[in-house]
């Protein structure tokens, strides 16, 4: 993976979505009225069994369990990357 990067920037991190065409979302069936659920990014065609949330809903889950973001801008041929992944803080 060339420059795997790790941000915990709320703006940084819309901004790489956004410009990549993702959106907030968490796995569905992992929210309750305790938890926030497990959060992802969704990207088109939308994926089964996300739940697409605003990013304040998001970025409180984000919070909450202490996680950062870990992505890459570009694939190893030059072309915008979408790989990204919550990792925690810790």
């Amino acid at each position: 993976m060339s420059d795997a990067k790790t941000t915990t920037d709320h703006d940084e991190i819309r901004e790489w979505c956004e410009a990549r065409g993702g959106h907030p979302a968490r796995v569905s069936d992992t929210a309750d009225k305790r938890e926030g659920g497990i959060l992802r990014i969704d990207f088109e065609p939308s994926a089964e069994g996300l739940e697409r949330i605003d990013w304040d809903d998001w970025f409180a889950i984000f919070e909450e369990s202490k996680l950062a973001f870990l992505h890459q801008d570009r694939a190893a041929d030059g072309a915008a990357s979408r790989f990204n992944k919550l990792v925690s803080r810790d």
